[in-house]
Order: structure tokens, then sequence, then C-alpha cells
């Protein structure tokens, strides 16, 4: 799968991609999701980035997490520079921002290997209006587990090649997608407006459920996996620190997480 785009080739979201987790003053969440996906999906997308999804945290209800995907790190400042300088920014920014304790929370990843990004081919978002249903289609109940692995120096590409070879076949043995691996992007932030997590060496996965339920049922096998437990064990060594998993649910006009298909 070639991360270059081209007329054959996936729409892959993610060359570049930022993390982003939100802590929001309570209760705040849903205004923050709404005025969001109203005001800040293809506003965005006009500068020239993706915005690839945006997300409940279902463990912590005052997190906002969502992500967006770049061609190469100059063409995130350009974008960036375009929209955080824009109309739309300056109309919404007080709205937004009254929502939040902390937006500086963001890590900058980059496909952990090649295909490994978001492949974002054949979904279409839904618009405003249909999200705004109640029965729309993209009001579902898929589960987007994301899981960051904090390295040790010099343990990439070891626990990457680990992950590519033993996790993923008992992941997809036992229903659960995965959507894509990344890896800490170290490039210098060319939009240093927007703070990143400096010295950060991660490895990042995305695995999708159609529901809560495929969640729970898939859990249980893989936690029994031989396989996967002794990858975990051989893991366990390459790590500074315990894996953080966080279980997200889409909002209505994300992309990644959502079954609408065009």
């Amino acid at each position: 799968m070639d991360l270059v785009r081209n007329e054959t080739s996936p729409r892959l979201a993610s060359p570049i991609v930022e993390f982003r987790q939100y802590t929001l003053k309570p209760g705040q969440c849903e205004t923050l999701i709404a005025l969001f996906d109203r005001e800040f999906v293809e506003t965005q997308e006009a500068t020239g980035m993706t915005v690839i999804g945006q997300f409940r945290d279902l463990d912590r209800p005052d997190m906002f997490v969502w992500l967006r995907g770049f061609e190469d790190m100059e063409a995130r400042r350009n974008a960036l520079t375009a929209f955080y300088g824009g109309p739309v920014w300056a109309a919404h920014r007080d709205a937004a921002n009254a929502t939040m304790i902390d937006s500086d929370d963001v890590l900058l990843l980059k496909p952990a290997w090649q295909g490994a990004g978001f492949d974002l081919s054949g979904r279409r978002r839904s618009t405003s209006a249909e999200a705004g249903k109640p029965n729309s289609e993209n009001a579902l109940g898929g589960i987007v587990e994301v899981s960051i692995h904090h390295l040790r120096p010099g343990e990439e590409a070891g626990f990457t090649e680990r992950f590519r070879t033993e996790a993923v076949p008992q992941l997809a043995a036992n229903g659960a997608r995965l959507l894509g691996a990344f890896v800490t992007e170290s490039s210098e932030n060319t939009f240093p407006r927007l703070p990143v997590r400096i010295g950060e060496n991660v490895f990042l996965s995305a695995t999708g459920f159609d529901n809560e339920a495929r969640h729970a049922f898939s859990r249980a096998p893989l936690a029994a996996s031989p396989a996967l437990q002794a990858f975990q064990r051989s893991a366990e060594q390459s790590l500074a620190r315990p894996t953080e998993v966080l279980r997200l649910s889409p909002t209505a006009r994300s992309l990644l997480g959502t079954s609408a298909i065009a």
C-alpha cells in the first residue's frame, strides 16, 4: 500500500497525524462536539488537512479526542496557518475555548510501516443535517480502541516488527480491525503556536469494533490468546511506562469508526 496518493491508491489521510486529547470543563463535551461538527470539519479540510475522526471517551466523560492528517510537515504549517488565521476560527474560537481546560495533549505521529496509516477509501462523512437525525446511519455504537505504548529509546523498530507480525494476525482472527498503527514523528513542530508533546517515543495503534458488545466479545479470546500473551510479555521489555488504552465512540460526523460508505 503506497503512502503517496494517486488515482489508484487508497485515500490515506495519515502521512502525518496529530492525535489530540482535550480536557474539558465538566458537562461541556456535547457542546464542543456540536460546535466542532458544525463549524470545524469542512472549514479545516478546505485548508488542505483531513479531519480523520472525532470521539467521545467512554471512560472519561469530560474528554474530547480527535485526529487530523496532513501530507507532510510543510503542508501542516500551511494548513494550520490558514485555518487559525482565518475567519471561521476567529468567529468561533471563544466559544470553543470556553469549553476547555487543556488542549495541549497532542502527539505528532507517522505510520509505523508502509500502509499502516488510516485508509479512508469509500468512506463518506455525514452532512450536518444527516448527523442531526435521530436514526442517522452514522449514529452507531462503534468502538475505536486506541493503545498508546510508551517505548524505551531504541525500541521502536523491534516493537513495531513484533506488533506487525505477532499481534496483528491475532487481532484479525478475533474480530478486531486494525485501523492504523503509528510511531512518533520527531520532526520539529512547524506550527509552534500549537504545542505538541516533546520527548515522546510512542507506538500508537487504533483498532475498530462494530459495537460495544462486539468489543467486549472480542476482548476475552484476545486476552486468552497464547500468541498475544507472548507478544505482550516480550513487549513489556520495550516499555518505559504502562500502556494507555482509550475506548472511544465516534461522533456522527467522524470518518474513522463509522460504516458510512459512499
